[in-house]
C-alpha cells in the first residue's frame, strides 16, 4: 500500500484552490460574502448527514460527506487567516499539541492501570488548560443537542467521583424518578410533568451511560427502525390496496406486527 500522505497533502492544496478560486474577484457571489458566522449552521448540518452515513455504513456517502465537512473546515480557515485571527497550520498544529498533552500514557511515560483512571487523567489535563475558577464545566459546549448535552454532564461528573456508588443505587434513584414523573402526570400539572420527565430522561440517560450506551446513538437507531418498519408498512398496505389513512389502529397494528415479524 503506497503512503497516502503525498495523496491527502495533494488533495488538500486542490481543494484550497478551488476555494480561493470562489473567492476572488472572478468567483462566487455567494461565497464571498460568506463570514465564519453564517457558515455555521452549514457546518452542523454537514456533520449531521456525515454522522448518517457513518452510522448507516455507507462508505461512499461517508466519503462524500467528509469531504462536504472538511471543505466548510477549510472555509472557516481560510477566512480567519485573511482577516489574521488564524491560519490552517496554526489550527492544526494547537490540536496536535493538545493531543500529545493529553495523551501522556502514550506520548510520555505515565502508566494508567484502567479505562476509569485514564478517563480522569484526561479530564484533569483538560481542567489544567482552563482558567482555576471556570469550574468543570467550563469545557462543556453549550450548543450541544440536550440528550447528547446530558450524557456529557454525567461523563464529566462520573470522572470527578460525583455519581452514584453503585449501579444498584442508580438504579432505585432511576425508579424513584420514574414514580415522580408518573405523580406528576397523575396530577395534571403540566409544568410539573414536564420537569419530572427532564429528570427522567436526565437520569436514564446516566443509566445508559453506565451500562456503556450513549442515549443520543441509541434514540437515533431506534428512530431509524421505526422510520424503515413504518415505510415497509406503507409498502405492506400499498400493495394489498389498502389506504394507511383509513386504516384503524387495529389494522395498522395488525401490519406492525406482520412487518415486525418478518424483519
Amino acid at each position: 500500500m503506497t503512503d497516502p500522505s503525498p495523496q491527502n497533502a495533494a488533495a488538500l492544496a486542490h481543494l484550497q484552490d478551488v476555494l480561493d478560486t470562489l473567492l476572488s474577484p472572478e468567483g462566487c457571489p455567494w461565497d464571498k460574502t460568506q463570514t465564519p458566522q453564517t457558515l455555521c449552521d452549514y457546518i452542523i448540518e454537514e456533520a449531521f448527514e456525515l454522522v448518517d452515513c457513518i452510522r448507516s455504513d455507507d462508505a461512499a456517502g461517508t466519503a462524500e460527506e467528509l469531504g462536504d465537512v472538511m471543505f466548510l473546515l477549510l472555509f472557516v480557515s481560510t477566512l480567519s487567516a485573511r482577516r489574521g485571527a488564524f491560519t490552517l497550520a496554526e489550527a492544526l498544529e494547537t490540536a496536535a499539541a493538545k493531543m500529545i498533552r493529553r495523551h501522556p500514557h502514550v506520548f510520555d511515560d505515565l502508566k494508567v492501570g484502567s479505562r476509569e483512571e485514564l478517563l480522569r487523567n484526561w479530564e484533569r489535563i483538560k481542567r489544567s488548560e482552563k482558567p482555576k475558577d471556570d469550574g468543570l464545566y467550563a469545557t462543556l459546549p453549550k450548543g450541544l443537542p440536550p440528550l447528547l448535552k446530558a450524557y456529557r454532564i454525567h461523563s464529566k461528573a462520573a470522572r470527578s467521583g460525583f455519581t452514584w456508588e453503585s449501579d444498584a443505587a442508580m438504579q432505585e434513584s432511576l425508579l424513584a424518578e420514574r414514580a415522580e414523573f408518573e405523580a406528576a402526570v397523575a396530577s395534571g400539572n403540566e409544568a410539573a410533568m414536564a420537569e419530572e420527565y427532564g429528570d427522567y430522561l436526565f437520569t436514564l440517560t446516566e443509566y445508559g451511560r453506565r451500562l456503556g450506551l450513549k442515549a443520543n446513538a441509541c434514540l437515533d437507531v431506534a428512530n431509524n427502525k421505526f422510520l424503515t418498519r413504518y415505510k415497509a408498512m406503507e409498502m405492506l398496505a400499498q400493495s394489498r390496496g389498502l389506504d394507511m389513512e383509513t386504516l384503524s389502529l387495529d389494522a395498522k397494528n395488525a401490519l406492525w406486527e406482520e412487518v415486525k415479524a418478518g424483519a
